[in-house]
């Protein structure tokens, strides 16, 4: 049955829609981690549940790391995923523990695991038993490649899903080199899924009182993630390749060189176009010009022509100009420059917690703000910092105790 938020939340006065909830997260890595986190961001209640020695496998994942004077050293890695949540070290395999994680069980909401397909089943903790202790607990469940199908048992890490599900096919300079995306986009994409996918089946929850599994995949994130790319293919017949930094239907819309590096427009629509060819001196009617068809057949032409219009030009005083005359443009900011910004720092994208051995450490922030009708905020502002290892242990088994 479900606790009442007084009794759930670890934080009495913690804001968030999610406040009453409590997730148990069981996952390891980036997806399933990135997917609880999103949900204490929310303000649920989160308790990881950790192996005990090593822990998350993200605890390891470095350099960097940082080591403040006689502490085990920390992940960065970990630290990005892991934020609002408490850690509990259980040796699922020991039976004192796995009862311990049953009785966290009966209290949840929402479990979150990315084992491999059947392992679960073989810790005795498959979804009939699950919902055996708790009919209303929601089950996400993530996976490589999916749970069933001919390739459903295959292990997954963001790397392998963008090369299997397509996405490194279509980034890169060209189609002979195929990148990955910078970040584990499958991974976090996987962890958003799910994390929306949660939600919807605590909605349905509401009307008809029973919890439900909720599946997604590295794969299944890839693929949702191929937009025009996929309809190219679906629809029109035709395999989208990697066009480096210009957009494979519209042109002129990528990152084009100046005088002293490179700025980037998005002229989106022919009125876009007309005005940015005339404030550049560019006939916007010449043949193989006039329409987005012509100047994307044309694309190599149309750089060359723009690059020349542009070569005059300084960055500062060529973003100047296009914003003057209505072409959305920018600059590419390394890390850095992004959290020095100001406007990063206004949206919320940047927290300050309090960690228990690192002292005051900055963050990346939720990407959700939530406000009343009239304009007053009540996005969440005060975050937990990422736990250390088993470091409310004790307290969570002080709760359960209590708590029966």
């Amino acid at each position: 049955m479900s606790l009442t938020a007084t009794t759930r939340s670890a934080d009495a006065g913690a804001a968030g829609p999610l406040r009453d909830l409590l997730v148990v997260d069981l996952s390891r890595a980036v997806a399933g981690p990135h997917a609880a986190m999103m949900l204490g961001d929310l303000g649920a209640r989160v308790i990881k549940v950790e192996a005990p020695g090593a822990g998350d496998d993200a605890r390891s994942w470095g350099p960097p790391f940082v080591t403040p004077a006689g502490r085990e050293r920390e992940s960065t890695y970990f630290l990005s995923a892991n934020r609002n949540k408490e850690s509990i070290c259980l040796d699922l395999k020991a039976p004192a523990d796995l009862a311990v994680l049953e009785e966290l069980v009966c209290r949840a909401d929402v479990l979150v695991e990315n084992f491999r397909t059947g392992v679960m089943q073989r810790l005795g903790l498959g979804a009939e038993r699950l919902h055996e202790l708790n009919s209303e607990l929601v089950l996400l469940s993530i996976t490589g490649f999916g749970h069933d199908g001919p390739e459903g048992g295959r292990p997954g890490y963001d790397q392998i899903a963008q090369g299997e599900g397509g996405l490194m096919a279509v980034t890169g300079s060209g189609p002979e080199d195929p990148q990955k995306v910078g970040t584990p986009i499958c991974d976090l994409l996987a962890g958003m899924n799910g994390a929306y996918g949660v939600l919807a089946a605590l909605h349905e929850r509401s009307r008809t009182g029973r919890g439900q599994v909720v599946r997604t995949s590295l794969l299944a994130a890839a693929v949702g993630a191929h937009a025009f790319q996929g309809t190219r293919w679906t629809v029109a017949g035709e395999v989208g390749r990697a066009a480096g930094n210009h957009h494979a239907a519209i042109a002129p819309y990528g990152l084009f060189r100046c005088a002293d590096g490179a700025v980037q427009i998005a002229v989106g629509t022919e009125t876009q176009w007309r005005r940015f060819a005339t404030s550049f001196g560019i006939d916007p009617a010449l043949p193989g010009l006039a329409t987005n068809h012509d100047r994307v057949t044309r694309r190599d032409e149309v750089i060359a022509i723009v690059e020349k219009a542009f070569s005059t030009w300084r960055s500062t005083d060529l973003l100047t100009r296009l914003t003057a005359v209505g072409i959305p443009a920018g600059k590419v900011r390394s890390v850095d420059e992004v959290y020095e910004w100001e406007q990063t720092r206004s949206q919320g994208l940047l927290v300050d917690v309090d960690h228990d051995s690192l002292g005051t450490i900055t963050l990346p922030g939720p990407p959700l703000r939530f406000f009343e009708p009239s304009g007053s905020e009540r996005t969440r502002t005060a975050h937990r910092p990422p736990p250390r290892l088993d470091q409310h242990g004790k307290a969570v088994r002080t709760w359960i105790t209590e708590d029966c």
